[in-house]
């Protein structure tokens, strides 16, 4: 079999498998797992985007949360009770994620002279300020509904079909969960695929180059102010297209579901899986997501079996995190599926 074909039939078997896992999961584990998958593509996502910033360009953001808290809360706000607008997807998730790049523009400006641990100190500042900012937003005005949160946010409707129900297509009943499977997948693949399109560009380079040494990159010609906001703005925009897909996926959302805790973990997808390799970030993503929910399924399994929970991995799992990105620093430092050149780096050194 040549290159070419191999590639092909793996491709095919590759689209096969995405295309059946979500009528066999439910199948085997029960429709509480598709739902499992849907957060997992949206973290794959979110995790895609907050890799722009941090694996391309080499900029730490641990405020990358509230992106994703700006295009859920543009969708929620315009789609819901709340203003009574209910406006369609196809006008909210654009608005969203160019409202988030706005917002990653604002947060890329003062930051353009910090580095390392004071960029990382700013970045946090300004995830919790939108967190806040969104909880205490109903005084004297009520915009956001502050702790109370947006419920009632309309489903996702293409063309009059909408995802929140279950649909007959084919001979064939796909549930909410599935629906909203398929949608996921192929913005998370177009997702992907623009990112690594990015890496491959010209801009994409640029970024590199300045991860790697900004007074060189500066020296060669690239203008830093412009292309680290390019690297804010972008990855902020998946952010946003992220945020508007998980409150239609939800139907509620509040500012607890925008933490500091859910920043931390999609960084550590990224140096989980590999800083700046697609494939790993991809592999972090879905480590991180399944995983709590697996262990979980554990503590489920321990109490049909014998009535009562001996250990109950879903106490542990903070702790179980922690000593594996300790196991990974120690012996896998570049993640487990790192770039070629990042290992080359690590070698070297």
């Amino acid at each position: 079999m040549t290159a070419r074909k191999q590639a092909w039939f793996t491709f095919v078997a590759l689209a096969i498998g995405l295309a059946l896992l979500p009528l066999l999961v439910e199948a085997g584990l029960g429709r509480s797992w598709v739902r499992i998958l849907d957060l997992t593509l949206l973290y794959i996502m979110l995790a895609v985007g907050l890799n722009i910033v941090v694996g391309y360009a080499g900029l730490l953001d641990l405020g990358y949360i509230a992106f994703y808290a700006v295009g859920a809360y543009c969708y929620a706000l315009l789609a819901s009770p709340q203003f009574g607008l209910h406006l369609p997807f196809w006008v909210l998730l654009p608005t969203g994620a160019l409202l988030a790049g706005v917002f990653g523009l604002l947060l890329g400006a003062p930051t353009l002279r910090l580095r390392g641990d004071y960029l990382a100190i700013v970045t946090l500042g300004f995830g919790e300020i939108i967190r806040i900012f969104l909880n205490n937003l109903n005084t004297p005005i009520n915009i956001t509904n502050g702790p109370q949160g947006v419920n009632l946010i309309d489903p996702i409707r293409i063309a009059g079909f909408s995802l929140g129900k279950t649909q007959h297509l084919f001979g064939v009943t796909f549930s909410s969960p599935q629906l909203y499977y398929y949608f996921f997948l192929v913005l998370t693949l177009i997702a992907i695929f623009v990112a690594l399109r990015l890496q491959d560009s010209r801009i994409g380079r640029a970024w590199a180059a300045i991860r790697e040494d900004e007074l060189a990159a500066q020296a060669s010609g690239i203008n830093l102010r412009n292309t680290k906001l390019l690297a804010f703005a972008m990855g902020a925009t998946f952010g946003g297209l992220a945020g508007g897909l998980f409150a239609g996926f939800q139907g509620f959302i509040s500012p607890e579901s925008f933490n500091l805790m859910e920043s931390i973990m999609i960084l550590c997808m990224i140096v989980l899986g590999g800083m700046g390799n697609i494939p790993g970030v991809i592999l972090g993503a879905i480590l991180l997501t399944v995983l709590p929910e697996a262990l979980r399924y554990v503590g489920d399994l321990q109490r049909a079996w014998i009535g009562h929970v001996v250990v109950d991995p879903a106490d542990l799992r903070m702790l179980l995190f922690g000593f594996a990105l300790i196991l990974m620093m120690l012996f896998r430092p570049a993640g487990l599926l790192p770039s070629r050149r990042h290992l080359n780096e690590l070698r070297h050194d």
